[in-house]
């Protein structure tokens, strides 16, 4: 599922994140914020469509917010402190779902995924965003922005395409009698007609270390449907010219193919933050 809304206590770094990336997508926003619209760096511009709580105390907005959302979200790098560390433990208080990602130890595109399955979980429509300020985290900005797009993107991609999903690796049989690829090139060309909308965009947005790891199944539906378990001579000399002459095993064969598809993927479906 997708959000409908984001909202947020307004301050800098990880708030203001969120309430941007949701004007700039057209999306509804809100929440709630101090008294005289406080905030670090002076007082939260109009361009936010927030409202303001009777009391200048961060303390009160930020409970106000959690208990206004279906679930908050804390974004940060490193341990919770001050109103983050708050935020958790009010969520705790008033039973409401909360999720803390720690980007010191996980990258962006991998927390995203999290995101996005406890988003589903607790059917959180109303996100509830919070997180550190900018004075002690000037990287949390751009972190939020950029993990905001890829939650909300990849969302809609599932809500739209929800049974094509995985569907290139379940082997069944029913395509044996097909031909084989010949050549690296072709074997690519094939990839991006059969992967999914979805699963092309989480390959492109993947390390280049992570491929083999994250996608097991792909090199197993490679080396079945593409012949490279059975004897496809034409693919694996392709594959060993296009490694510059050496003599592949089946595996680095396959690992060249993907790592080519990647390639191909990383200018195609790559999410790019848009300005």
């Amino acid at each position: 599922m997708t959000i409908k809304k984001i909202i947020s206590g307004g301050q800098t770094g990880a708030d203001r994140a969120a309430l941007d990336f949701a004007i700039d997508n057209e999306m509804p926003h809100g929440g709630w914020v101090p008294k005289g619209r406080l905030a670090e760096d002076g007082v939260i511009s109009n361009r936010y469509d927030v409202v303001e709580t009777d009391s200048p105390d961060y303390n009160v907005r930020t409970e106000k917010n959690v208990m206004d959302s279906d679930g908050t979200l804390i974004l940060s790098h490193g341990a919770l402190t001050g109103g983050s560390a708050l935020t958790k433990a009010l969520a705790r208080k008033h039973k409401r779902p909360c999720l803390h990602i720690d980007l010191d130890g996980a990258a962006e595109f991998e927390a995203a995924f999290e995101i996005m399955g406890w988003i589903s979980q607790h059917r959180v429509e109303t996100l509830n965003v919070a997180g550190s300020r900018a004075s002690k985290d000037p990287g949390i900005y751009n972190a939020t922005i950029n993990i905001l797009e890829t939650v909300f993107y990849l969302g809609i991609i599932e809500e739209n395409m929800p049974d094509f999903i995985n569907k290139p690796y379940e082997m069944d049989g029913r395509e044996s009698g097909r031909s084989m690829p010949s050549s690296v090139d072709e074997a690519v060309d094939r990839l991006i007609t059969e992967m999914p909308l979805k699963d092309k965009v989480v390959l492109a947005g993947l390390k280049e270390h992570e491929l083999l790891h994250q996608f097991g199944s792909l090199g197993i539906y490679i080396k079945n449907y593409y012949g490279l378990s059975s004897g496809n001579e034409k693919l694996m000399m392709s594959c060993r010219e296009s490694a510059g002459g050496r003599n592949l095993d089946t595996d680095d064969a396959v690992f060249l193919i993907i790592r080519k598809f990647w390639e191909m993927l990383k200018t195609t479906h790559a999410i790019r933050r848009i300005k």
